[in-house]
């Protein structure tokens, strides 16, 4: 597999897609109803105003919490080596394990982690 093969996937990609945007516009007829327009909360009418601005700690929050989810997807692989490697494989984890916990301190530092 080359570059042209990637090439080759890369416009069939582009051309799939835009087909199929082409077919949906072509073959389905929109409609402009007021009801689309409003935001949807879980079948309930709205009342007051719905754009408001979120807090953007929950945002923080989030991201934190999935960068720490993540690092967990390297561990396992770890693990299932760690006895054929060795003590290699313990150095390695601990230096992982404090290039996260540094991450912690700095969000913790920052107030990334506090809830409102």
């Amino acid at each position: 597999m080359g570059a042209s093969s990637m090439i080759i996937l890369i416009l069939a990609a582009l051309a799939f897609s835009g087909i199929a945007i082409l077919v949906s516009r072509i073959l389905i007829k929109g409609s402009t109803n007021p009801a689309k327009s409003e935001p949807y909360e879980c079948g309930i009418p709205t009342t007051g105003k719905t754009w408001v601005q979120l807090n953007v700690g929950y945002y923080l929050f989030a991201l934190i919490f999935l960068i720490f989810d993540v690092e967990l997807v390297f561990i396992y692989p770890w693990a299932v080596v760690a006895k054929k490697v060795g003590w290699m494989a313990l150095v390695e984890i601990i230096i992982f394990f404090f290039i996260l916990f540094m991450g912690f301190l700095y969000a913790h530092k920052k107030g990334a982690l506090k809830w409102l």
